[in-house]
This record gives C-alpha cells, sequence and structure tokens, in this order.
C-alpha cells in the first residue's frame, strides 16, 4: 500500500515515525511522511520519502499563539498532500483534523498513530490536565473538555479545507463526533507498561507499545563522549529537549551548579534551550542531538522535560528519570514516572532551583528502587514490539477485503 504518515510538532512529536515507517516499508509498503521541513534528512536517512507540511514551533510566541498559527500554517499546506493519492493516511493527534479532511477528499483510509493517550477515560484525568485525578466523573469532563478546546482551535482550518476540497461544511467537533461514531482506528504507540489500557475506551482504541525512533546499524556516539563515559562513574543527563528556550544561560548555570552540588558527572545536551559551558568543568560535558538508544544505558539518570518520547527511551534504558515538565503532556508523564516508582516526584519548570534539583539528583542516582523498577519497566517493554503490531493493524484495518 502507499502510506503517507501526517505527524508534526516537536522532535519527540516526529521522530517515533522514522521507526514506524520504516517497518512498514520491510513489510512491503510504499511509506512517506509529511512534516516539517527542518525533519527532512531525519526521514530522508531512515529510508523514507518526505512531504513538506508548513509550519514551525515559534519559539518566540506564547503556546496559545503558537499553536494557533502551526495550525495555520499547517493547514495551508495540507490540500497540496491530495495529490498523488495514497492509500492509507497515519495521522497524530496534531494532524488528526488535516487528515480526516484530506480523507474524506480522497478516499484514503484514516487510522490514528498517536503518542499520547487523549480519548477520554474515567481512569486518568486528561492528558494536559497535569496529571492529577479527578475522580471517574472528573476525569471523563476533563478528556471531553480537553479535545473540545483542541477543536475549536482547528475550526477555522477545518472550515477552509471542507470548502477547498468541495466538502459539506462542518465544524471541526462535528468532524471528531462523526470519526468517533464511525469508531474510526487508532494505534497508541506507548507502553502498557507506562500506562495500561483503560478498560472503558470502545474498541479500536490499541495501545500497541512504543515506535522507537529508526537508528542506523552503523550509528555510534562520538568518540570524546565515548572517552567521558568510561573515565568514571556513570552521569546523569540534563536535557529540556524543544522546552526552554531562550533561558540557556540561567538553565545552563543552574545546571552545572546542581551537578556539582551532588557530586555528579553530568552530561548538558544543548536542546532548543542551547545547554553550554559544561566542558570547562572536567566532570561535565556538553552534547548535541544522540540517539537516546545508544547513551540511555549508559547513563546513571536522566533529567527531561516530560515528553512522551523521552519519558519511554528513559525508562527502555532501565535507567530512573526525573522530569521537569513545563507545558502539555509533560506534567502527565512527569507524575507518571513518580507513581510507576521509576524516579523523584517532578520538579516544576518554574520552581527549579540549584537546591531542588541537586536534592533530587541525589535522590534519584542514590535511591535503588528506582533503578530496579526501571529496570523491571524495561524489560516489560522489550518483550513488546509495539511496530510489528502496528503494522499488523494497518494491514488488517485498511486492506480491501
Amino acid at each position: 500500500m502507499d502510506i503517507m504518515i501526517l505527524a508534526a510538532g516537536s522532535t519527540g512529536d516526529v521522530i517515533p515515525f522514522t521507526g514506524l515507517g520504516a517497518r512498514l516499508v520491510r513489510a512491503g509498503h510504499e511509506v512517506a511522511i509529511a512534516t516539517q521541513p527542518r525533519f527532512e534528512t531525519l526521514v530522508t536517512a531512515s529510508g523514507l520519502g518526505f512531504r513538506p507540511l508548513p509550519g514551525e514551533l515559534r519559539r518566540e510566541l506564547k503556546p496559545m499563539q503558537q499553536a494557533a498559527a502551526f495550525i495555520r500554517e499547517m493547514g495551508s499546506g495540507a490540500p497540496a498532500l491530495a495529490e498523488p493519492k495514497v492509500d492509507v493516511l497515519l495521522v497524530n493527534a496534531t494532524t488528526a483534523q488535516l487528515g480526516w479532511q484530506l480523507a474524506e477528499a480522497t478516499g484514503a483510509a484514516c487510522v490514528g498513530a498517536l503518542l499520547q493517550p487523549v480519548h477520554p477515560t474515567g481512569e486518568f484525568s486528561s492528558v494536559v490536565g497535569g496529571g492529577r485525578s479527578l475522580g471517574r466523573w472528573g476525569n471523563r469532563a476533563a478528556g471531553r473538555l480537553a479535545l473540545r478546546i483542541m477543536d475549536r482551535m482547528y475550526d477555522p482550518t477545518v472550515r477552509q479545507l471542507r470548502a477547498g476540497f468541495g466538502l459539506p461544511p462542518l465544524r471541526a467537533a462535528a468532524v471528531r463526533a462523526r470519526e468517533e461514531r464511525a469508531g474510526w482506528p487508532v494505534l497508541y504507540g506507548y507502553s502498557t507498561a507506562l500506562l495500561p489500557r483503560p478498560a472503558d475506551w470502545r474498541a479500536g482504541l490499541e495501545v500497541v507499545g512504543n515506535w522507537w525512533p529508526e537508528v542506523p546499524a552503523d550509528a555510534q556516539l562520538p568518540s570524546g563522549l565515548v572517552d567521558f563515559l568510561h573515565d568514571g562513574p556513570p552521569p546523569v543527563l540534563i536535557g529540556f529537549g524543544s522546552m526552554g528556550s531562550g533561558e540557556g544561560e540561567r538553565l545552563s548555570e543552574l545546571a552545572v551548579a546542581a551537578l556539582r552540588k551532588a557530586g555528579l558527572r553530568g552530561i548538558l545536551q544543548a536542546g532548543w534551550a542551547g545547554l553550554a559551558g559544561g566542558d570547562a568543568h572536567p566532570d561535565i560535558r556538553t552534547v548535541g542531538e544522540l540517539p537516546h538508544a545508544l547513551l540511555f544505558p549508559q547513563l546513571a539518570a536522566v533529567v527531561h522535560h516530560g515528553g512522551a518520547g523521552t519519558t519511554a527511551a528513559a525508562l527502555r534504558a532501565g535507567v530512573p528519570s526525573l522530569a521537569v515538565p513545563i507545558l502539555g503532556d509533560q506534567p502527565f508523564f512527569g507524575r507518571r514516572i513518580a507513581t510507576l516508582g521509576a524516579g523523584p516526584a517532578p520538579i516544576p519548570f518554574k520552581r527549579l532551583t540549584v537546591d531542588r534539583l541537586a536534592t533530587a539528583l541525589t535522590d534519584a542516582v542514590s535511591t535503588s528502587s528506582y533503578r530496579a523498577r526501571a529496570a523491571a519497566i524495561a524489560e516489560r517493554m522489550a518483550s513488546e514490539d509495539g511496530a510489528g503490531r502496528a503494522v499488523q493493524l494497518i494491514e488488517e484495518w485498511t486492506r480491501p477485503h
């Protein structure tokens, strides 16, 4: 089949689809990823086709302004994806509304491929609601509210797309309701070891396991970093991914001071914040983007922003982690790490200080139960084949009968 994956957002929102796409290619399908231009090299290096989807996450805007601008830009480029036609569209949470309109206009099958649990449930609150349970009724209400807010943001783009495709006018919420009534099939690309499948979800919502980013067979860590890893006790990695932009200098100084106060070796990962300066200290190094699968198993702990991908990568490596969440799903996953016993309680980004971080770092590396729980979760994750199960279900759900 010809399959197009629509995946947009930060690196963590896009990179898992390189692994899923590569697995689909090995199963005999033609696969392209439609995403932001800055991910073109990442996509093509994984052996996948690339289709440009406009839109960049602007670091200078506030979250709601950024989201609105991003949706408008994506919507402006969506009509170009209608040709050449494909058999199957896979969409993530950010692109679902685009994919539904494209599928209706072109006749393609549309399958959800989501990294966060967005369907309402009584078992936990909305993934963007901070992670605190509100009781079964409150959790379901919070989940429905989150979807309504998202759909309102997509309304102008959905109206424009439907008019351009010659489709009957519908609001975004009405399109979602129609898809849910039809039981649109959804793959959830995370592990039940991280979050069990809710018993009150409808049929067709399948938690299959993680889709790990494609890593070339000959990939290696830089030789200087390998030497650093071998020169002493396992270090702690501190990085904030696509978060913390504009605060690089403050965060760098804070991270270095916390590592030194805790007496730990460390690695600063630059990310969008631009962490730097660690190389002035013999026990601290600064690195850029590196495959989590190669680096994380060699660490004492990981400090990260709490995104779904980094959370899963730390658990897969069997190492404790500490989340410093900023927005979106990050508080949810940060709290989940602590609930599972795989790391300390999260420190909200706005409350991050040298003393709090140093104390949490010491806790993370010295509490043996954190590593034991992370290792047990890693063992369960290793028994899952998320991409393989996804390929099986995509073929089952979309092949002509």
